[in-house]
């Protein structure tokens, strides 16, 4: 008889802690957590503490026009640190190109900044020929742009909310145009961030 009673309470205080579990579960599912959805592709992102101003650095599109990250201002941007002489960078222009295509418009711009010399002969005809139709070739042959944001390294991919402010970045490639990348840039574009 004891032994039955044991067991009862047994599986009675095992049906409470489940219990407990998936109210908790269910609990904190439901409520949002203000964090952003970082996973698969995008494991390495970091986001930011506090969001900082990003440098308004003066770059160049292909055919000489000064710009800035300012002209961009409203809109979610990933800048995207790259050299054509870099295998990682180059190995993920594709999804860069893709996640344009899918995303890119009013709200959102993938901004592929070469750091190449000669960038203007040497960057149009390298995306061409990787059959890159969605990225504009944008240029900083001095890397003055590129050190304003002082990656460890190339690629690094910076993350600037539609108030130009640093949110976040993730250096080395990663699959952009992944469902959990698109999930990270529509967190900031929906203003969670």
């Amino acid at each position: 008889m004891r032994s039955s009673i044991g067991i009862s309470s047994g599986i009675g205080m095992a049906a409470v802690v489940i219990a407990a579990i998936v109210l908790l579960f269910f609990r904190t599912a439901s409520e949002p957590s203000g964090a952003p959805p970082i996973a698969g592709a995008v494991s390495g992102f970091v986001p930011r503490a506090e969001p900082a101003p990003a440098p308004d650095v003066r770059f160049t599109d292909a055919d000489g026009e000064q710009m800035s990250l300012g002209d961009f201002e409203g809109k979610v941007v990933l800048l995207n640190l790259w050299a054509t002489w870099c295998a990682p960078c180059v190995k993920e222009l594709p999804d860069l190109d893709r996640l344009q295509a899918a995303m890119g418009g009013d709200t959102f711009q993938v901004v592929a900044l070469s750091s190449d010399r000669n960038g203007a002969e040497k960057v149009p005809p390298f995306l061409a020929n990787l059959r890159i139709a969605n990225l504009t070739p944008y240029l900083d042959p001095g890397s003055v742009a590129t050190r304003a944001f002082t990656p460890r390294g190339l690629p690094t991919s910076v993350l600037i909310d539609a108030k130009g402010r640093e949110v976040g970045r993730l250096e080395g490639a990663a699959a952009w145009d992944a469902p959990e990348a698109q999930d990270l840039i529509r967190f900031y574009m929906n203003g969670d961030g």
